[in-house]
């Protein structure tokens, strides 16, 4: 009795199966269990959305796991929504990536020890560590570096990112209707290659930053927080949008998919509007060079490489460029 007494110590004892391989799906669904005991509820649904909404957990298994609460809830009424999402609101979370300058550009690609991610103590907990502990991300991938185990963290599935993307703007004072309104026409244009429109509307909205933000520190300490509110716009009507992507001789800053097509990203800051031809120029040979669209020629689908420039002092996009990339 006495040794859960926080007389000396907090609750001990204990074994903690958290990043135990042999427990990884023992909070979730695998695709296995999925076939065999709602094989009759898994009638007349889109299988591939069910995997890309719901699935996605891992705790260092072999197999992702379905979140239970998404899957019962989608049987019951037959419609794909946030059902686990809607049971809360991440507003201590949000305001911390706010408040702890955490740039948004980067929540897919975090990486943390596994001895902050094993933390519980709330005063000193680490917000990757946090949001991994809530739910809100779950392990990519697990190195082993000098005997140091360190986990790369994502977003689970589509319901997550999407959400707590939207949530991030609404925190941000972004009004729901007009992001949702922005980021569609913006992906239309982008789906009929009208990129005249798409980057009228991309500066338009961005204008719609209140100076106030920039006064009271909020947007602008994001680097660049132009590129991250474009990012946050798209993944909240659920965009299928990549950061930080990897190939072979670097990483392109944003690949979007859609309609068919693949639009790769290139964002570049500068201090003033006279160093923006150049910078433009560079973003461009560097996704040239560096073949950030070649991984994706075996697609067969329409490659962009688009360059974005923009400009502190102005605080607006000051130059744009799209370049088809095709197989040389």
């Amino acid at each position: 009795m006495f040794s859960k007494v926080s007389l000396f110590a907090g609750l001990n004892n204990l074994y903690d199966i958290s990043l135990n391989p042999n427990f990884a799906s023992i909070c979730g669904f695998t695709e296995r269990e999925l076939d065999s005991v709602f094989e009759e509820e898994l009638e007349g649904l889109d299988r591939e959305t069910i995997r890309q909404w719901y699935n996605g957990y891992n705790w260092r298994g072999e197999d992702r796991v379905y979140n239970p609460v998404g899957i019962l809830n989608l049987f019951a009424s037959r419609e794909i929504q946030p059902y686990w999402y809607q049971t809360a609101t991440p507003t201590y979370l949000l305001s911390l990536i706010v408040n702890q300058r955490v740039n948004p550009l980067t929540l897919d690609n975090l990486e943390i020890d596994e001895s902050l991610l094993a933390k519980f103590d709330i005063d000193m907990i680490d917000l990757r560590a946090l949001m991994f502990q809530s739910g809100y991300l779950t392990i990519a991938e697990a190195k082993v570096e000098t005997g140091v185990v360190r986990y790369q963290l994502e977003f689970p599935n589509l319901e997550v990112r999407s959400c707590f993307n939207r949530d991030l703007l609404i925190h941000l004072n972004q009004d729901e209707q007009v992001t949702s309104d922005s980021a569609n026409f913006l992906l239309q244009r982008l789906a009929s290659n009208d990129f005249e429109a798409f980057f009228n509307r991309l500066r338009a909205y961005l204008a719609q930053v209140p100076h106030q933000w920039y006064d009271a520190g909020n947007l602008g300490q994001y680097e660049p927080h132009y590129a991250a509110m474009l990012l946050l716009t798209l993944r909240a009507v659920s965009a299928d949008v990549r950061v930080e992507d990897a190939s072979s001789r670097g990483r392109a800053d944003m690949v979007l998919f859609h309609a068919n097509q693949v639009y790769v990203f290139e964002f570049k800051h500068v201090k003033t509007t006279e160093d923006s031809a150049a910078a433009l120029t560079s973003a461009l040979d560097q996704m040239r060079e560096r073949g950030y669209a070649e991984k994706y020629l075996e697609r067969g689908e329409r490659i962009h490489l688009i360059g974005i420039v923009f400009d502190e002092e102005g605080r607006y996009v000051s130059a744009d460029r799209v370049e088809r990339f095709e197989r040389s």
